[in-house]
């Protein structure tokens, strides 16, 4: 317990900061390839539709991610507060609360998911060619709502304890199983769209069962046994009011790529199929740079609520220069890269001339997207639900929505290219002027208790 303290009260910022983040960051990477992975062996049969109609069901799977959220971002903030007041049991009581909170979400989400099928696939973008592909996907996908939604409960808790290791770990498992058997249920037994979701649905369940394997075998300060269950009102609010605007990040992910397809439906579903590669590529950069961002958030969360004002400014310094930094690199290299990396999922020329443009165009907002990620770690962090909520709806979101409709009225189809790094420009300097309205009204930058 001691070594534990003094990892996050002494040892070198950079140091810490990179054995937090790095596990984080390659763990999101390797998610990502097993995502990718999908994508290829869909794209390879060379149905333009199918490769449309997945990409029209990925907003679902990025809901079950965002619900995840609010029990393991919502969860892992006001726990590892607590960690940094000395309150362990309390930490404890919380990380069961939020293990089968986020399981009974699941299946409630799946039951209203089946339900609501037909509609919400022709909201999403479904037209009579794609709906059977997107149909196949999104049915398998809502089935394994409940262990989709549970994964990422855990895998944000471990780090609170400091076991970021194990949460790689176990999100490396679930995308290993799922490498494996992409090939034999897309390729083999020609499954589909459907295998393609059976595959990560698979995944999921793998790495379930060895976050509870380590949450009863080896955490000390984090449990699932239910005799621990008991929390009060107040501390579900304060677990919602951060895991809520946690979620809606993602929420807003999901509604971002389905205005993006439906902006884009009117120039062919050639357009759709490409936007969908170029998504799974640009997630390359994002996610890394969401490692770095919020593999940080344990060590903020901890010295926020030890008041070890000192090492939190240390901490968020070097966050915000090594952020931007980095999302400046992966913003050139895939730039450089990306008629290879377009043409890696699909040979055909005519997508590779659409996707190119379409990737580049992405990438400009990278610097941007660095400093709002930061921004709403901090906030999530700290617990300061309003600036981590504004941020939450406004890059994909609100912010987004009105840029669309406006780039798009104006511009045609570049229009809708050029939206999402223009939000991303208006969102970064929302998120510049909220971190100083924080800074100002804690007196964090000139307090004594920095020195």
């Amino acid at each position: 317990m001691m070594l534990e303290n003094e990892l996050f009260e002494q040892a070198p910022v950079h140091k810490v900061y990179f054995k937090f983040a790095l596990p984080v960051v390659f763990s999101m990477v390797v998610s990502l390839v097993y995502n990718m992975v999908d994508t290829y062996f869909i794209a390879q049969t060379g149905n333009t539709n199918l490769v449309a109609g997945v990409s029209l069901g990925a907003p679902i799977f990025t809901l079950m991610i965002a619900l995840g959220d609010i029990f393991g971002l919502g969860g892992s903030s006001v726990i590892s507060r607590l960690f940094g007041q000395k309150r362990d049991e309390d930490g404890k009581r919380l990380s069961v609360f939020c293990f089968y909170a986020a399981l009974l979400c699941g299946i409630i989400i799946a039951i209203l998911l089946l339900l609501l099928r037909t509609p919400i696939l022709y909201l999403l973008g479904a037209d009579t060619e794609t709906f059977a592909y997107a149909s196949q996907y999104f049915t398998v996908i809502v089935l394994g709502a409940p262990f989709i939604i549970v994964s990422y409960t855990p895998a944000n808790l471990l780090r609170t304890e400091g076991f970021a290791t194990a949460s790689m770990t176990g999100t490396i498992l679930g995308a290993i199983v799922n490498m494996i058997l992409d090939p034999l249920f897309i390729s083999v037994l020609k499954l589909g769209a459907a295998g393609a979701a059976i595959a990560t649905v698979i995944g999921n369940i793998g790495a379930d069962l060895f976050f509870v394997w380590f949450l009863l075998a080896r955490s000390k300060r984090l449990s699932i046994k239910p005799a621990k269950f008991h929390i009060q009102s107040d501390e579900i609010r304060q677990i919602f009011a951060i895991g809520i605007p946690a979620s809606i990040t993602n929420l807003m992910q999901s509604f971002g790529m389905t205005l993006t397809n439906r902006f884009l439906l009117p120039y062919g579903n050639d357009k759709v199929a490409a936007m969908g590669i170029v998504m799974k590529i640009n997630l390359i950069a994002v996610l890394i740079m969401v490692g770095f961002a919020f593999g940080a958030q344990p060590l903020i969360g901890y010295n926020y609520g030890a008041k070890n004002h000192s090492r939190l400014k240390e901490i968020l310094r070097f966050c915000y220069a090594f952020e931007c930094g980095i999302a400046l690199v992966l913003a050139v290299l895939l730039s450089t890269l990306a008629p290879g990396l377009v043409g890696l999922f699909m040979q055909d020329a005519s997508i590779v001339a659409i996707g190119v443009p379409m990737l580049r165009m992405q990438l400009f907002g990278m610097v941007f997207i660095a400093i709002i990620l930061v921004t709403t770690c901090t906030f999530q962090s700290e617990g300061k639900a309003g600036g981590a909520f504004l941020l939450s709806v406004s890059r994909q979101g609100v912010v987004f929505a009105v840029v669309i409709m406006l780039a798009s009225s104006v511009f045609g189809y570049r229009g809708v290219l050029m939206a999402q790094a223009i939000s991303d420009f208006l969102t970064a300097i929302l998120a510049v002027c909220l971190f100083y309205k924080l800074v100002h009204k804690e007196d964090l930058l000139t307090s004594t208790s920095y020195n």
